[in-house]
């Protein structure tokens, strides 16, 4: 791909990675002041990881978890919105939400510089594998694939087990997405870890890579750190290394995988532009052949 200049658009992203207490309060409060220390150090979108208020309590189906969701707007939302106002920053807030008795969504909330309530994205695919007993509690998002205008730039949120469909992420960036934020809760069953672990984390990582190299779009994920066993057994090893990779799919930066950190990472979306137009593949989409991806199975 040759290069030519443009003019440069840079931000500052701040992802927050860490382990996660059994404690609701102790969790918002560490997050905050992530996201607090994120901002003064140059963060100017933040983004937490997936369900950042708990411990992973999908590892079971047990009811009295529901009593952890919230509603949104709420209180969390709320303290999210006077921080971002304070230090002029955008957030993703990843967040349990009770939309009402018997239902419940994964959602995120977008939350703009000025304070402002942006909207939410609910989860659209939901897993159900072991010890990720997901769609116990969720139910699966029903406002689509979106893309919002902040005041520094214009981003799509995907959560978690998004993140292998190349359809949402394409759905988004369709929409102007520049970057994809990606909040996160994923690791290793440890007695797997040995044989399965490499390629696990190894078609993690590829597969999200190539949603920036097809969509010539940031791709930003955060993940969290920490072996969590609410439920006794041997539990989940969550293997961090948040990572944020360009609109080639190269990685910029990656976290550690037991490591609490802040990454940041300065990108330029001005590089969007000259990708997406260098390598045309919006343009070269055979929108007219692709009914059958509607489908289920083709015969």
């Amino acid at each position: 791909m040759k290069s030519r200049k443009a003019s440069s658009k840079t931000v500052t992203l701040g992802l927050l990675q860490h382990a996660c207490s059994a404690d609701p309060a102790a969790n918002l409060r560490k997050t905050l002041a992530l996201a607090e220390q994120a901002a003064k150090r140059g963060a100017q979108i933040i983004c937490t990881q997936e369900l950042f208020r708990s411990q992973y309590f999908c590892q079971n189906e047990d009811h009295d978890n529901f009593k952890l969701a919230e509603k949104i707007p709420g209180p969390s939302t709320a303290a999210f919105q006077k921080l971002a106002k304070k230090r002029g920053v955008v957030i993703i807030a990843s967040l349990f939400e009770k939309r009402a008795s018997g239902l419940y969504h994964n959602t995120a909330a977008i939350i703009d510089a000025d304070g402002s309530l942006l909207g939410t994205y609910r989860k659209m695919h939901i897993p159900d594998d072991p010890l990720f007993y997901e769609k116990f509690y969720f139910t699966p998002g029903d406002l689509g694939f979106r893309a919002w205008q902040t005041q520094f730039g214009k981003l799509g949120v995907l959560i978690c087990w998004d993140q292998w469909y190349p359809e949402a992420a394409r759905l988004t960036a369709l929409q102007g997405a520049e970057i994809l934020f990606y909040p996160t809760a994923i690791g290793w069953h440890p007695s797997e870890k040995k044989e399965y672990g490499a390629n696990q984390h190894g078609a993690w990582e590829t597969i999200q890579r190539a949603h920036a190299v097809a969509n010539g779009c940031y791709v930003a994920v955060t993940n969290r750190i920490g072996l969590e066993r609410p439920i006794g057994g041997d539990g989940l090893e969550f293997w961090g290394q948040s990572f944020v990779a360009d609109t080639s799919g190269q990685i910029l930066q990656k976290a550690s995988v037991d490591r609490e950190e802040i990454l940041l990472q300065k990108i330029d979306l001005a590089k969007v532009d000259v990708t997406r137009t260098h390598w045309p593949f919006l343009r070269d989409r055979r929108i007219d052949a692709y009914g059958g991806l509607t489908k289920r199975l083709l015969d």
